[in-house]
């Protein structure tokens, strides 16, 4: 075990036992006379705890770092009051022998402020009161009590916001349940600093209280018990009595701005200090502040040394907000090309090195490892910069952690880098090093989608949306109101690329799975399964094996999450040699239940679009045998095309996925035709389909639709 742990187990043993300790003791305090040098040491030690916690407050960057302040505001009330407990018997019982009666602390105050005119320390403790009581309590109260009321009010819709993030994958469960936790931590804050800042409007009422007590009840004791004439009595008890009053005054004086700065602070990533620093380091504002100063120093009759003087500290205080801020926009300036702007996944640690004259080229310079890279222009940096607000780095973690749910597979962090080569507005998704998208996106607008009763045509720049190829236009900020009130879907720009992201990995998602994952889907398989995975990799079926296999399961959109099912049916085909592609055929009636209960749910009906007998025969008469895809004449191949994009907007009409339904030698081949032109098109055998699930034939596309073949067959697609 560390010292710092036995340390930190120490100090909080010990702190658990002197708690009870201390509060029977500020207890005893108020029953027990104290002898004098033991409240000296008791008042310090007071002073002492008021400076320690305003410190803390000032220095804590949000008000939940400082959660235990409400009980401590109490206990330290507590402890002040018993002190004026104590103080007012030694006042009253010993006060007749003179200030130094009451110890050394109490008559140094009163010495010190009193002075030799006892009113006008009698006014000094006045003024004291109304600032702690009128200003600084009543104002830390009116905002506490607010604060409560409208963090109350918020819990529910902070509430739904973590469940919202929950459901998009942008927390973790415990992370949500940590975030839960912060919020209960708030309301109750917030609710017992509403009833601490009693105690403080209570303490100084009370201190008035003890003041009045001591002066009226000493210049009583002094004259009827001890002799002492009216002018005397009234001289040492108003001693007593204000330096008293003072130096319990002071220390609930700090508490109370301690509470105030704990009440008012907002949640930032710095304490107070920095954050005005920050804040008011503006150049912009010091310099009209110089001139203002500077004319009124100049102005007869003014104290012109001291205007002038201020003056130029406010021009010097301009110089330097002046360069700090040159600084902090250099610092945000578009970086050198290649420089990461986020990393999303523990392989994107790598470092990179500038190129110079005098620095060989290394092969960490030429190669880049990332399994995947977006490379923005620098127009879209504050989409990716936490600092500017955007949350596009979000929006991917959540994108890559539904992808890895849906498919099975850990999708790998996406490496978000700048390059100046790019258009400003121009982003490119990379897989390794095969660029497999790109497109356009604007920072400072909003990408508007006209839906079936929009009417009206919005100014802007039109584009196609990047992911489902629908018209739209990219319009500004203050047009959103308009373009929602005329059936617009209205997107953010970090959501269009995210989104365009999700569905480029989803068509690649075999790209994206090698031996290394396969061999980590296998390790976490074994913790529940280890006797199957021991039997059947490599045993029976070589982990290149697998990966090829899963890599062509997902090449057809099939999921492979469930990785038992697949290991238990490559068992039974590994007794007949066969191809990997066959292999992975055999395994899709199992495996397609998955794919269609994220498409639909398990109790609708499935829409699907057929082929007629007679294309189909000819389609099957123009397979490649020794490759997947179709020899077909270009124009009949484009007709083809043409009736399967009419069918899926048909099928998109209906909200609906085209499923396409086909005998078992053709659907390989018509699947690898259709990719690069109808990606999100999804192709079944007739063997894929699952008995439990009800079934709808939407449209069949037949001959009479298009021209035969021509003699002549080629390649088309």
């Amino acid at each position: 075990m560390s010292v710092l742990a036995r340390s930190g187990r120490f100090v909080g043993g010990a702190g658990a036992f002197a708690m009870p300790l201390g509060i029977l003791v500020i207890m005893a305090m108020m029953i027990v006379p104290l002898p004098a040098s033991l409240l000296d040491i008791f008042f310090v030690g007071n002073i002492l705890l008021s400076l320690l916690v305003l410190m803390v407050a000032v220095h804590s960057e949000r008000p939940l770092d400082f959660s235990s302040f409400p009980s401590l505001l109490l206990i330290a009330t507590t402890l002040r009051l018993a002190l004026n407990v104590a103080s007012t018997r030694i006042v009253l019982s010993e006060g007749h022998e003179g200030t130094a009666s009451a110890g050394k602390v109490i008559e140094a105050f009163a010495e010190f402020v009193v002075g030799g005119n006892f009113v006008v320390g009698l006014l000094v403790f006045a003024i004291l009161v109304i600032i702690n009581m009128v200003v600084i309590a009543k104002g830390a109260g009116r905002v506490s009590e607010v604060s409560a009321r409208f963090t109350l009010d918020a819990m529910p819709g902070k509430q739904m916001a973590i469940d919202a993030d929950l459901n998009a994958g942008i927390l973790t469960p415990e992370e949500a349940k940590i975030r839960r936790g912060e919020v209960a931590a708030e309301a109750d804050f917030y609710g017992a600093m509403d009833g601490a800042s009693k105690f403080v409007k209570g303490d100084a009422v009370a201190g008035l209280v003890i003041l009045a007590i001591n002066l009226f009840g000493g210049i009583v004791v002094g004259t009827a018990q001890h002799g002492l004439s009216l002018g005397e009595a009234a001289d040492t008890y108003v001693r007593l009595s204000v330096g008293d009053g003072l130096v319990a005054q002071v220390p609930g004086l700090l508490l109370s701005l301690a509470a105030a700065i704990i009440v008012t602070r907002s949640s930032s990533s710095s304490d107070m200090g920095g954050l005005i620093g920050r804040q008011v380091n503006v150049s912009r504002a010091w310099t009209p502040a110089a001139a203002v100063l500077l004319i009124l120093g100049l102005v007869p009759g003014m104290p012109n040394l001291i205007f002038l003087l201020a003056a130029a500290g406010a021009a010097a205080a301009a110089v330097a907000a002046s360069k700090s801020e040159t600084h902090r926009a250099a610092a945000v300036a578009p970086p050198a090309p290649g420089m990461p702007m986020a990393a999303l996944g523990p392989a994107d640690r790598a470092e990179d090195r500038a190129d110079s004259a005098a620095t060989p080229i290394t092969p960490e310079e030429v190669t880049d490892l990332a399994p995947l890279t977006l490379q923005i222009g620098y127009g879209l940096i504050p989409l990716a910069s936490g600092n500017e607000g955007g949350t596009l780095v979000s929006r991917i973690t959540a994108i890559r952690r539904e992808l890895s749910r849906a498919l099975g597979i850990v999708v790998p962090g996406v490496r978000i880098r700048d390059d100046l080569s790019l258009p400003p507005n121009a982003y490119r998704l990379r897989i390794g090093q095969t660029i497999v998208a790109e497109d356009v996106a604007h920072a400072d607008r909003k990408l508007a989608i006209p839906g079936h009763n929009s009417t009206r045509k919005l100014a802007g720049i039109e584009v196609r949306d990047p992911s489902f190829g629908l018209d739209a236009v990219w319009i500004q900020a203050h047009q959103q109101a308009e373009a929602e009130a005329d059936d617009y879907t209205v997107v953010d720009p970090e959501a269009v690329i995210a989104t365009h992201l999700g569905q480029v990995l989803q068509r690649h998602a075999g790209d994206l799975l090698g031996p290394d994952d396969v061999q980590a889907l296998l390790d976490a398989l074994s913790q529940a399964a280890p006797t199957l995975v021991q039997t059947v990799v490599p045993k029976l079926v070589p982990l290149h094996v697998l990966t090829a296999v899963m890599r062509q399961l997902l090449q057809d959109r099939v999921p492979v999450s469930d990785l038992r099912r697949i290991l238990e049916g490559l068992a039974q085909l590994s007794a007949t040699p066969a191809t990997i592609a066959a292999q992975a055929e055999a395994l899709r009636p199992a495996l397609i239940p998955l794919l269609l209960q994220q498409i639909a749910p398990v109790g609708a009906t499935l829409g699907f679009v057929t082929l007629a007998p007679d294309l189909e025969q000819i389609l099957i008469r123009a397979r490649r045998p020794a490759e997947d895809g179709l020899t077909l004449d270009p124009g009949f191949a484009a007709t083809l095309l043409r009736d399967l994009a009419s069918a899926e907007e048909e099928m998109q009409a209906r909200s609906q996925h085209l499923l396409l339904a086909v005998s078992p030698p053709l659907r390989r081949s018509l699947a690898a035709f259709m990719r690069p032109h109808l990606g999100d098109a999804l192709v079944l055998s007739l063997t894929d389909l699952p008995e439990t699930r009800r079934i709808e034939v939407i449209r069949s596309i037949g001959l009479p639709q298009m021209p035969l073949p021509g003699p002549a067959p080629q390649f088309a697609g």
